[in-house]
């Protein structure tokens, strides 16, 4: 009987043969996982060598990490924290003078005293210099800074009032304000509009927010910029009816129209 080959077929390998193949196929794969895994420890042996040689380096900025955390700490609550107190304390007859002069009581002498101290206790100034980078001292940088405006001290006004920062809002948008007044009586309108119309920008609220758009209304007619005028005085109309600003605004507004 006749045999033939179909095309394209091919004699099947000798079982053997099957099983030295598969034999170095596992031993090509076991050689390739090892190169692996050699690469793996050889770049661990570097890090580790290179750790070995900074190792003393590591544990100085591990250290020294350590002790500024732990100093943060020990300076905030064993340092500052007494400090703040012993500011806000040695402050208060201060604060007593300045509230004094503000209800018009001899102002010009208890302005000083508050700036400057009396009765065995520290003025405004002396707590500014005493007491650096304590709330107390920041606060003061305010009370320092109106009472010199209050004073007729408009440069020494501006000084301070610049130092001064809060997270009250509504405080930070009075010492803008201040620092404008202190701009107009030095017959500079346009730091003056620039400081009263961020002022009344701020925090915006039925005081401040209408009193220093009105302000920085007038120094905008005087140094000609009648559109910014206009809105800041149709502002004040539009939503502060019930200011004081707002009585007489129809006349301000024809003004900037």
């Amino acid at each position: 009987m006749a045999t033939y080959n179909k095309r394209g077929y091919k004699p099947e390998k000798p079982k053997v043969e099957k099983e030295e193949n598969a034999h170095q196929a596992v031993l090509n794969d076991k050689s390739d996982t090892a190169e692996v895994f050699n690469s793996l420890d050889s770049t661990a042996n570097k890090i580790g060598t290179w750790f070995t040689l900074n190792q003393s380096k590591v544990f100085y900025a591990i250290g020294a990490l350590a002790i500024a955390t732990v100093g943060y700490f020990v300076y905030d609550n064993f340092i500052m924290e007494p400090k703040q107190d012993e500011a806000a304390n040695d402050m208060f007859q201060a604060q007593q003078y300045y509230e004094q002069a503000v209800n018009g009581q001899a102002t010009d002498s208890l302005y000083n005293l508050a700036l400057n101290g009396g009765e065995g206790k520290m003025g405004f100034l002396g707590i500014i210099n005493e007491y650096s980078g304590t709330d107390a001292a920041n606060l003061a940088h305010y009370y320092a800074g109106t009472s010199y405006l209050n004073m007729g001290k408009f440069k020494e006004a501006i000084e301070h009032l610049e130092q001064f920062n809060s997270k009250d809002l509504f405080l930070k948008a009075m010492s803008l304000g201040a620092i404008g007044d202190a701009f107009a009586e030095l017959n500079q309108p346009q730091e003056a509009f620039e400081f009263y119309k961020k002022a009344s920008e701020h925090t915006p609220n039925d005081f401040s927010t209408p009193r220093y758009a009105y302000k920085a209304g007038l120094m905008a007619i005087e140094l000609g910029k009648k559109e910014e005028a206009l809105k800041l005085f149709t502002n004040v109309k539009d939503n502060y009816k019930g200011s004081v600003e707002a009585a007489n605004i129809d006349v301000y507004l024809g003004m900037a129209q």
